[in-house]
């Protein structure tokens, strides 16, 4: 496995923008620091939780249907490539609607996520059941990858208007770089 393309794969799509940091960020700036906490450990088990149903689904289908861990890696690629686009073209300047801040928010709020769901069905198969079929090490994956999107989660906790006034600030070049970084990760998936 290309562990190199996994982590920047993993940690791109974490520490991006998307629904629930900038939940997150918002919930900083107008609740405090506890309550996005709250708010962030919620959608930490719930991440991790979609991570090891997706790990079981996956699992279950391969054993299945061979073919299907192909169909993934494809899906997986174009949604990186999709993702690259849209980090590429997007304006930070737009206001994220406004949540409370609670553990239960941001459980749920996983649920609802079109970003953590595809990251959730295509991060194991596309990375990790090509090469590892044992169930203990794709769990240890399981694992790290959570823990990978709860810094990404404490990251917009703890430097989240700092964060925001730097992105603001150079969002162009900010932008570009994630972007090429998801392109390099979607073409390493087929080497």
């Amino acid at each position: 496995m290309n562990i190199t393309s996994f982590l920047i794969y993993c940690f791109i799509v974490t520490f991006t923008p998307g629904p629930t940091n900038i939940v997150i960020l918002s919930t900083v700036n107008q609740f405090g620091t506890r309550k996005a906490m709250h708010y962030t450990y919620g959608a930490t088990l719930a991440f991790g939780l979609l991570l090891f149903l997706s790990a079981i689904l996956n699992a279950v289908l391969v054993t299945v249907l061979p073919k299907i861990l192909v169909i993934l890696q494809i899906i997986g690629s174009l949604y990186m490539i999709y993702l690259a686009y849209q980090i590429y073209k997007s304006d930070s300047s737009k206001k994220s609607s406004q949540l409370n801040g609670t553990f239960l928010s941001g459980f749920f709020m996983q649920f609802l996520n079109p970003k953590v769901i595809i990251f959730t069905l295509t991060v194991i198969p596309s990375f990790v059941m090509k090469n590892y079929t044992e169930s203990t090490v794709i769990l240890i994956f399981v694992a790290v990858i959570t823990i990978i999107g709860f810094l990404a989660f404490i990251g917009w906790v703890l430097f989240g208007t700092i964060f925001k006034g730097f992105l603001q600030k150079h969002t162009k070049v900010v932008n570009i770089l994630m972007a090429a970084f998801l392109l390099y990760a979607a073409c390493m998936i087929w080497i």
